[in-house]
C-alpha cells in the first residue's frame, strides 16, 4: 500500500509517497517547498496543496504538524502563526486538496516511524523519542502505544524553557562544542528520567546524523540511541498513521454493516 506522507516544519514542507508495509519512500523521492512566511493557515494549506499536486495524488494523506493536535484541530502554535490556534487543520487541508487527511503532531508521527520501522522496533516498556533541532519535539510510547501530544521540550530546566537551552539550534547559535552541548542535553535527559524512567531514549532530528560526536558524553540511566530514519521519519510516520486510520475506519464500517444485518435479520 502506498500513501502520501507530508511533514510540515518550521522551514520546509516536504512530502513523499510511502510504502507503508516496508516503511520506505517509494523511489526515495521527496518533494520540498519552503514554509511560507508568515505561516498562516491559508498560506500553509496552499503550500500543502502544491505538494499534493506535485505527486498527482488523490488518495489518503498523512500529515505531521508542529503543534498539539486534537481530532485534527490545532491547539498550540509554538513555531507557527498564532492564527492556527483553534483551526481545524484537517478540514482546511481536505478543502484545499480534496483528499482525506490524518493530522497528528509532527514529533508523534516521527516517533511512530521509529517505533515501527526504526530504532524502537520491537521495544516494549517506556520509550521516549526526542527530536533535537530548531526546538525539541517529543513522543512517548508505553508498550508500543503512543501517548499523544507530549510537550517535553517545554519543561523547565534551570529556570528556562528546555528547548531554549538544549535544542541543537542553541548549540549552533552559541557555537558550543559538542562536549559542552552534550552536558546540557544530559541535564535535560536526567530531568526526564526523573519523571518518566524510560528504558530507551531515541534521539532524532538533524543532529542524529552526528550522534558519534555527543552520545558518548551522556550519563543518563537509560539506553540512548540515534534515530534511524532521520529526515524521512516524519513523512513515513505520517503515512503510517493515515494507513492505521484507514484500517480503523474500515473496521468501524464493517461493524456497522454487521449491526445492520443483525437488525434486519441477516
Amino acid at each position: 500500500m502506498q500513501i502520501l506522507g507530508i511533514d510540515i516544519g518550521g522551514t520546509g514542507i516536504k512530502g513523499g509517497l510511502v510504502d507503508v508495509e516496508a516503511g520506505k519512500l517509494v523511489r526515495e523521492e521527496r518533494f520540498r517547498l519552503r514554509t511560507p512566511r508568515p505561516a498562516t493557515p491559508n498560506l500553509v494549506s496552499e503550500t500543502v496543496a502544491r505538494v499534493v499536486a506535485h505527486f498527482g495524488w488523490q488518495g489518503p494523506v498523512g500529515c505531521g504538524f508542529p503543534a498539539v493536535i486534537r481530532h485534527g484541530c490545532v491547539c498550540t502554535a509554538a513555531n507557527i502563526s498564532n492564527k492556527w490556534i483553534g483551526c481545524d487543520a484537517r478540514s482546511l487541508f481536505e478543502r484545499d486538496t480534496e483528499c482525506s487527511f490524518t493530522v497528528l503532531n509532527d514529533a508523534d508521527v516521527a516517533g511512530l516511524a521509529e517505533m515501527r520501522f526504526g530504532a524502537g522496533r520491537g521495544h516494549q516498556g517506556v520509550v521516549l523519542v526526542l527530536t533535537l533541532g530548531t526546538g525539541i519535539g517529543s513522543a512517548l510510547f508505553i508498550d508500543g502505544q503512543l501517548v499523544p501530544n507530549t510537550e517535553f521540550g517545554h519543561i523547565e530546566i534551570n529556570g528556562r524553557n528546555a528547548e531554549r537551552w538544549t535544542a541543537d539550534s542553541v548549540r549552533v547559535k552559541k557555537a558550543l562544542s559538542w562536549k559542552r552541548w552534550a552536558r546540557r542535553v544530559d541535564v535535560y535527559l536526567q530531568a526526564l528520567q526523573f519523571y518518566l524512567w524510560p528504558e530507551l531514549i531515541i534521539i532524532g532530528g538533524g543532529v542524529s546524523k552526528s550522534h558519534q560526536k555527543f552520545l558518548h558524553y551522556l550519563t543518563v540511566d537509560a539506553e540512548v540511541v540515534p534515530a534511524q530514519l532521520r529526515n524521512e521519519a516524519g513523512i513515513i510516520g505520517a503515512a503510517a498513521a493515515a494507513a492505521a486510520a484507514m484500517v480503523v475506519s474500515e473496521s468501524m464500517a464493517d461493524a456497522g454493516q454487521a449491526c445492520e444485518r443483525e437488525l434486519h435479520g441477516g
